[in-house]
């Protein structure tokens, strides 16, 4: 900790995905052959109706400052886009268009908590929630799950840890980590406990949606008496396989989206002007078109999951949707491998990383300290060379 710093950057994390990927980066200039498992990266090109709608874009002159809260043809079709895929409906200030849903996300916690605000988080959880949620003077409260449930919270769970502090709820589902995907039954039973707390907001970050290996995807904000106060954040990294394009939105209460339309433009203003053109090809484009990326992560997730059940040790259940894998790798704690002691899951992600050349993240990062998270959205080559190395390290 450095004492010239703030405070607020000397106590906030790395995240460990992004350190993982360093390391990874930095093992690979020495020389060495990495298998990159650790980000959540599709490995698909970009779908050509989006590059060629870049490249008219490009054409056309886009080049000015955009609207803080994106153009308002990209918020049209944000709004069909809900419509179409979600059965929600929100007019165009209810939308704010931010560089990547993180930012988004980021949006929301610096307008809705004052410090000491409790916001809870289903574990396991994206690393960023907490961070986030810290840096606007919140306090993250974790609600434990378990791979027996398929790391998915119960209502009695989430009740038991309401308290009056409980300002904010952030989950994903599609989930990262653990690839959970809650049902229209299940999100309904942990509504019927929110709607008795009416001061919770709730952020349902839904950038996995179309990565759904279940049947359709439900949002929270489809319940009529969650809608009010419900904010939906989602994008185009993961679907669209535009993660460097930096385009994420919400759709929110007015006042919400008034509110960060103000942090935005004291922060980025608006967004990339040929991204947010290019997003308008990516929305209004049925989700058939991009059929093939979900049928590859169905195939691999199958193929990995089959490949782990090999190792000993290696507790999985079976993802419903994302291009993850959770397992539990608690049974290796304690023991000594290559004259390395594991004590948590930190340290196997470290051992896989130095003696299988695997980059993985470990689950403390995300709230689960028993696990660690594998990203299947690379070839089908590299998995199954990865998963042969790990359980080779692990004889």
């Amino acid at each position: 900790m450095n004492p010239k710093l703030s405070n607020r950057v000397n106590q906030m994390a790395t995240s460990a995905t992004l350190a993982m990927a360093a390391k990874a980066r930095e093992l690979r200039e020495q020389g060495k052959d990495i298998i990159g498992l650790s980000l959540g990266e599709p490995d698909f090109t970009v779908p050509d109706f989006v590059k060629n709608a870049a490249i008219q874009a490009v054409q056309d002159d886009y080049h000015s400052y955009t609207p803080v809260d994106g153009y308002g043809d990209l918020k049209q079709a944000i709004i069909t886009k809900f419509q179409r895929d979600n059965e929600l409906t929100y007019n165009p200030a209810q939308i704010v268009v931010s560089t990547g849903a993180k930012q988004s996300l980021a949006n929301l916690a610096q307008v809705l908590l004052n410090p000491g605000d409790e916001v809870l988080l289903p574990a396991p959880y994206w690393v960023s929630y907490s961070d986030i949620s810290k840096v606007a003077g919140g306090v993250p409260v974790e609600i434990p799950t378990s791979i027996e449930s398929d790391f998915k919270v119960t209502p009695e769970a989430l009740e038991a840890s309401i308290t009056e502090k409980t300002k904010m709820m952030i989950y994903s589902s599609p989930c990262n980590p653990s690839g959970s995907v809650y049902s229209k039954e299940e999100l309904r039973a942990l509504a019927d406990v929110l709607v008795k707390y009416p001061d919770i907001i709730v952020v349902s970050d839904e950038i996995y949606e179309h990565i759904n290996f279940t049947g359709p995807h439900v949002s929270m904000a489809g319940f009529d008496d969650m809608y009010d106060r419900t904010v939906t954040v989602n994008g185009v990294s993961k679907a669209f396989s535009m993660t460097g394009w930096r385009i994420g939105y919400i759709g929110a209460p007015e006042y919400i989206a008034r509110a960060c339309n103000k942090m935005q433009g004291q922060v980025t203003s608006g967004a990339n002007c040929i991204a947010q053109r290019a997003t308008i090809a990516a929305l209004e484009t049925s989700p058939s078109a991009i059929q093939y990326m979900i049928d590859a992560f169905r195939e691999r997730r199958t193929l990995i999951l089959g490949l782990l059940k090999e190792i000993p040790g290696f507790k999985t259940n079976e993802p419903e949707g994302a291009f993850y894998v959770f397992p539990d790798i608690s049974h290796y704690f304690g023991k000594t491998l290559r004259g390395k002691t594991i004590i948590n899951a930190s340290d196997f992600a470290l051992y896989l990383l130095e003696e299988a050349n695997v980059a993985t993240v470990t689950g403390q990062a995300f709230g689960d300290p028993n696990c660690i998270r594998i990203s299947y959205a690379a070839s089908e080559e590299d998995i199954k060379q990865a998963i042969s190395r790990i359980r080779e390290a692990l004889a």
